[in-house]
């Protein structure tokens, strides 16, 4: 499911930089850094851990990452522009050394990935051919168990249909690959679990190819208990706040422009 038809662009033979955001993945860290290694494009891995509490941090060096840690739990989108921050530095690093290259685009992929973040190439093949500015995975599995009826997604799903004109399927799913213009276009990211929602109503509104495509991933699903339903209930929370803050922004900017214009006049 496309948001537009995409037209291709000079892809300007960029690489691919896999950013991960894990807190206490001791269970999958080094089997997902190990199977993201493998995709295509893919020269270099950057774990962000989080705030873990285990071995995460341990795990995913030797499974072959770079590694960012956060002293403390700061959440998902705090995660993830640390990874890209990382990623430019270690391109900074590269370009003083005399290595010369393109940025490389980002993919995010989840830490409980496991094995199956082998099988995200899909989602990379888009950007790196110049197809689209920001894919979007769909995961098989999520679309038969929940047909969209988790209130978090039917949230997320019609605020960015509301605020962009565009209705994503799996509106929260983590599993991105976007060029570093697109990902600077969404700067700073909406914190938290509104990190994806954010990402896709900014990306849209710059004008951007949005492309949601279709992968053989899976992760753990989260249940059923009381931590399961605190977590719905803060992951609810960050998409309302990410959501207000960009249906906020344009009338914010209509009014600003009302005095400026008013403002303008006077002096004349």
């Amino acid at each position: 499911m496309a948001q537009t038809r995409p037209e291709p662009r000079d892809p300007g033979g960029a690489g691919v930089a896999v950013v991960i955001a894990a807190k206490n993945e001791a269970e999958r860290i080094g089997t997902t850094v190990t199977a993201a290694r493998t995709l295509p494009g893919v020269d270099l891995v950057v774990v962000v851990d989080d705030g873990s509490s285990d071995r995460t941090t341990a795990l995913a060096l030797e499974a072959g990452a770079r590694v960012l840690k956060h002293g403390r739990n700061r959440g998902k989108g705090a995660a993830m522009e640390s990874g890209a921050d990382g990623v430019r530095r270690i391109e900074a690093a590269e370009a003083a050394e005399g290595v010369a290259r393109a940025p490389r685009h980002l993919l995010f992929l989840d830490a409980d990935l496991g094995v199956t973040a082998k099988d995200a190439a899909p989602l990379v093949e888009p950007v790196l051919e110049g197809m689209a500015d920001m894919t979007v995975a769909l995961f098989p599995a999520t679309r038969m168990r929940l047909g969209g009826h988790g209130f978090v997604v039917r949230l997320a799903r019609e605020g960015v249909r509301r605020t962009t004109g565009w209705e994503p399927e799996q509106p929260l799913n983590g599993q991105r690959c976007l060029t570093r213009e697109a990902f600077e276009e969404a700067r700073p990211l909406a914190p938290g679990f509104g990190v994806e929602t954010g990402l896709t109503i900014d990306v849209l509104r710059g004008g951007m190819r949005v492309v949601e495509v279709e992968v053989p991933l899976e992760h753990r699903a989260t249940g059923t208990d009381l931590r399961a339903q605190l977590h719905r209930a803060h992951q609810f929370t960050d998409v309302a706040r990410a959501l207000a803050v960009r249906e906020l922004r344009p009338a914010l900017s209509r009014a600003w422009q009302g005095v400026a214009g008013r403002t303008r006049r006077y002096r004349s």
